[in-house]
């Protein structure tokens, strides 16, 4: 079922672009093989180059919550596209979305638009430095939030995929100042602030990790970090890029009850176009250009092309609220088929599952951070991946990513999934 014509544009396309992709988790070096080209996108599916049909389980890594061409967003985005593509001045559709949001997550009281999730982190972790007037941030070992100098210290993602946490060309000096924690492990955030008494500007944090696989926090384990970070006057920086509007309407900050200083968007926001946002406490972005002191700026900033995709995106969710519901149980309901199926055949595994996000770990432990996530089998992850692929189905083609499952999906679409890991685990049973 691969594609040959796939294969003939990955050549073609390592002879102009590092390792033939614009980004690296597509390269398929953690499962093997060449990626797949696609050629468009409809509802539940991928079709690549040669026609060939995908459920995808991947969703633009997140945003298409929707499946993909929903009719009422490409209405919206063909709307706009002959008013221009931008402007570089303000637009009406920037107000409405801002607005929406502000006015579904009350801790948003202020927001300002980016391009990307990278930027909006980024921004958010320099707005707090110029809020605090400190210099030391906290992020969690496999939390990924861009690609940004500071981030890339113990990251996940494709860092995690292709075994270098860190990256080169990032001088030792612009990473100093960042700190590593452990997810799920309020001490080893205590044992910081005590080491960096009264330095420390923020903590930043996936309140679902999606990018070392998708890990679950403890019960708990956010209100008390939040409170943590409250007693040490540090800021509580929730990177809600992937869980924003999926996990809830009101994201994670709803659906855990939380209360972040400041939080980042992306994806779902842009309703698959680029986009990022960070948003928080009036007080702390008073302090933000051209209030204040603390600059920042884009270009492309408030698209108006992913400002109409995303505010079509939106009301739709809005106007839908037993979407969420329905994805939920969903998704639950395929991680418990798909427990059973190891269990039947007394096989290790972990799946964990929050909202519409899911994760196999071929591994018996308890996964609950990075040092848990690694004890998965990574290379039975390969095996399982090149056969759902050959089967139609699309996972992501590395074990520490977290699925993202959408409306457009159908009970026969998720039938599929577990009929095929079904007949891969029984091939791994019988040798």
């Amino acid at each position: 079922m691969l594609s040959n014509r796939s294969q003939q544009l990955f050549t073609e396309a390592q002879r102009h672009i590092p390792g033939g992709v614009n980004s690296p988790v597509r390269a398929f070096q953690a499962v093997g093989g060449n990626p797949v080209f696609i050629q468009k996108a409809s509802g539940a599916y991928l079709y690549d180059e040669d026609g060939n049909r995908y459920l995808d389980l991947i969703n633009a890594w997140g945003p298409m919550i929707l499946g993909h061409a929903h009719p009422d967003v490409v209405a919206a985005v063909a709307e706009q596209l002959p008013k221009s593509f931008s402007y570089g001045a303000p637009t009406a559709g920037e107000v409405e979305i801002a607005s929406l949001i502000t006015s579904t997550i009350p801790t948003v009281e202020r927001i300002r638009f980016v391009s990307s999730g990278t930027e909006a982190c980024m921004s958010a972790i320099r707005l707090a430095r110029g809020y605090t007037k400190r210099d030391y941030i906290v992020k969690f070992r496999g939390c990924y939030h861009g690609h940004a100098d500071a981030f890339l210290v113990n990251a996940g993602s494709g860092a995690l995929t292709q075994g270098r946490p860190s990256s080169e060309g990032v001088p030792s000096d612009f990473t100093k100042y960042t700190l590593s924690a452990d997810y799920n492990d309020l001490d080893s955030v205590r044992q910081l602030f005590r080491a960096y008494r009264r330095q420390i500007a923020a903590v930043i944090i996936e309140p679902v990790a999606g990018n070392m696989g998708c890990i679950v926090p403890a019960e708990g384990f956010l209100k008390s970090l939040q409170d943590l970070c409250h007693e040490e006057s540090a800021l509580f920086i929730l990177d809600e890029v992937m869980t924003g509007f999926r996990l809830a309407w009101g994201g994670a900050t709803e659906l855990f009850g939380l209360s972040p200083d400041i939080t980042c968007f992306g994806k779902i926001i842009g309703g698959g176009m680029p986009v990022g946002a960070f948003g928080g406490r009036r007080e702390i972005f008073q302090h933000l250009a051209p209030l204040g002191g603390i600059y920042q700026a884009g270009t492309l900033s408030g698209n108006p092309v992913a400002v109409a995709a995303g505010l079509a995106t939106l009301r739709i969710l809005r106007s839908n609220p037993d979407i969420y519901q329905k994805l939920e149980a969903n998704t639950r309901w395929l991680a418990e088929e798909l427990r059973q199926l190891f269990k039947d055949r007394k096989l290790p595994y972990t799946v964990q599952q929050c909202g519409s996000m899911l994760s196999i770990f071929f591994s018996d432990k308890d996964v609950r951070d990075l040092q848990s996530a690694k004890t998965t089998d990574t290379a039975l992850f390969a095996l399982y991946f090149h056969h759902m692929l050959s089967k139609g189905i699309y996972l992501p083609p590395s074990n520490y990513e977290s699925w993202f499952i959408s409306a457009a999906m159908e009970q026969g679409d998720y039938e599929q999934i577990v009929e095929e890991t079904g007949e891969f685990l029984d091939m791994k049973t019988r040798g």
